[in-house]
């Protein structure tokens, strides 16, 4: 299903993590001799590759626990100080990470401020790289609360950052930014539909010992669409294990989904996401999703369209994702939504002197 892209030949260690993680965490599993033989032989520095890659993809608790188990099955008597290393300093930082956003989220419900935590649970028992938050509160509010409860700093804002209404506060203690969404969703804040009903349609999760409101199924599946589809235009290991997971338990329910998609005008994106999962699925565990028919149809490509490339599964920009843009922005423009028209239009200047900024300066943050 994956083609090979002409100037990046596909990653040993990403294709050994996706074996892992597909066969011991959304599926069948099929223990394969090849698998075995591979795990037998690791040495210590593609252990080292595979940590880092999967702590990249957000997967290091899944992708070392699979590891470790497939180990003992094969009766390979690699050193266990490796994986028990890497488990303790990862657990060590999603504990700390949750008490601080268990804290934080108490304070907004304090103040009577509505939040969602989005992304960041998404791949539990792992955790994202920052803490992200969604509010309907007063932004205002938001920072005050921020700075003066928690002692934070707001962090450099790019222009992305303003259009988006998203503000990354550096709290004492906290490694992860805290990144809190006021208002509006997608990369340049055109997302207001969604945005407005996250709130209402949260629901309560536990995560270890704590609660917390975590968006709807459908919401999740289209942020995270905005976010792999229209933004970064890659996808981690973890969007693709935690989405195939929701999709194996019977969680989504396609129609609702497909309505509320159709609503912020990007269901044939979500289509082609979970169409890209699906394949990538099929690829390691020999089936992919069962997604209805009206799913595929919609969908604008799969999973053939992927390549490997530092560290992440890329979706070409042209002319794939290209379409996806014009789609959601005719959309928006068809239904006179002028603001989020004209917002959504700007994407592509910044991506352009994104571009511009990182050939001179190295760096795209001040855009992006």
């Amino acid at each position: 299903m994956l083609k090979t892209h002409t100037t990046c030949p596909p990653n040993e260690v990403m294709h050994l993590l996706s074996q892992l993680l597909l066969e011991e965490h959304v599926g069948s599993r099929s223990a394969t001799a090849e698998l075995d033989q591979r795990l037998t032989k690791i040495s210590r520095q593609q252990f080292a590759d595979l940590v880092e890659l999967a702590s990249t993809n957000h997967v290091i608790v899944r992708g070392l626990g699979a590891f470790l188990g497939r180990v003992r099955e094969t009766g390979a008597h690699l050193p266990l100080d490796w994986t028990n290393e890497a488990l303790t300093a990862e657990r060590a930082r999603i504990t700390n990470a949750l008490c601080f956003l268990e804290e934080i989220c108490a304070a907004f419900e304090e103040e009577k401020y509505d939040v969602t935590v989005i992304k960041s649970l998404d791949h539990w028992p792992d955790l994202g790289s920052d803490l992200d938050l969604y509010t309907n509160a007063n932004s205002e509010k938001v920072i005050s609360l921020m700075l003066n409860r928690f002692k934070a700093k707001i962090a450099s804002r790019s222009w992305g950052d303003r259009l988006a209404r998203k503000w990354n506060f550096l709290v004492p203690g906290l490694p992860e930014a805290v990144e809190v969404h006021v208002g509006r969703l997608g990369q340049t804040g055109e997302q207001v539909g969604i945005a407005a009903h996250l709130p209402g349609r949260a629901r309560l999760v536990v995560v270890g010992e704590r609660t917390f409101r975590v968006p709807s199924v459908s919401d999740r599946l289209m942020i995270s669409t905005l976010q792999r589809m229209y933004r970064h235009f890659y996808f981690r290991l973890c969007d693709i294990v935690d989405s195939a997971a929701l999709a194996d338990a019977g969680n989504i329910d396609y129609l609702e989904l497909r309505d509320l998609a159709h609503a912020a005008g990007i269901w044939e994106g979500v289509a082609t996401y979970l169409a890209i999962v699906s394949d990538y699925v099929e690829k390691y565990r020999g089936s992919g999703l069962e997604l209805p028919s009206f799913v595929l149809a919609s969908a604008q490509f799969g999973g053939a369209e992927l390549y490997y490339s530092r560290g992440f599964l890329r979706i070409p920009i042209v002319p794939q994702s290209t379409s996806l843009y014009g789609s959601q922005l005719t959309e928006l423009f068809r239904r006179r939504e002028l603001e989020s028209t004209a917002r959504l239009s700007l994407l592509p200047w910044l991506a352009t002197a994104a571009v511009v900024g990182q050939k001179i300066t190295g760096s795209d943050k001040g855009v992006w």
